[in-house]
């Protein structure tokens, strides 16, 4: 049997063969092992580049010195001062700033030098990109665009070597992370409604918010991926 795509999100809890290093002979039939294995074989040796190697290894050691009980901030800290970089840079949402200057004075009594830059920084009006009055969070007035590019162009200006994304919109947090030239993690994602927790739409997806489902929900419990028509 085989599938067009990797559907990891299918993997009954269990299998998870790649857990035990087993995805070869365990995965089913949508598994990335079986689905597309020259593209995993080709990514492999990407890991052997010097930098991407230190990078790696550095986010993995992290993950098993603080797994369970370390925050996300001091995850950060700990990779930040693991890669031995010296000047970060927070990329944060305009109504993020309080909690911006809180991350600044956190990262600066670690003995980082912090640049940091909110997102309507240059203030520009949401009519130069296209955006009716209509369209405004507010309408019938002055309302600027989120700047994510120029964000990431300032950290990059002033030395940032590795950036925090705090609360950037979506699509902005996108035009952020290819505009970016030093790497950059999330701290904060924005969910105006979940008080930026918007992994509760997912566990309330059957109750509270059932509204998030499309018309082609499936009756019964998800189904399976297709199956391949290539020949």
């Amino acid at each position: 049997m085989s599938y067009d795509d990797p559907s990891c999100a299918y993997c009954p809890a269990t299998v998870r063969a790649c857990r035990q290093g087993t995805s070869a002979t365990r995965g089913p039939g949508f598994c990335p092992s079986q689905v597309d294995a020259l593209t995993l074989s080709e990514a492999r040796p990407l890991y052997d580049a010097p930098e991407t190697r230190q990078f790696a290894q550095n986010a993995a050691i992290v993950e098993g010195e603080g797994y369970g009980k370390w925050t996300r901030v001091e995850e950060i800290v700990a990779f930040a001062k693991r890669m031995g970089y010296r000047k970060l840079g927070i990329a944060n949402c305009i109504m993020f700033v309080d909690f911006s200057r809180t991350l600044t004075g956190i990262l600066e009594s670690h003995g980082f030098e912090v640049a940091s830059v909110a997102c309507k920084a240059g203030h520009v009006a949401k009519e130069e990109i296209g955006v009716r009055d209509a369209q405004k969070v507010v309408p019938g007035g002055f309302e600027p665009m989120c700047n994510p590019i120029a964000q990431a162009e300032l950290l990059d200006a002033h030395g940032s070597e590795f950036n925090i994304v705090l609360g950037l919109c979506v699509g902005h947090d996108s035009l952020f992370f290819r505009a970016s030239k030093a790497p950059a993690t999330v701290f904060v994602v924005k969910d105006r409604v979940l008080g930026h927790n918007p992994l509760a739409a997912l566990m309330l997806a059957d109750t509270y918010y059932a509204r998030l489902w499309g018309p082609e929900k499936a009756r019964k419990s998800a189904r399976l991926p297709r199956k391949s028509t290539r020949r």
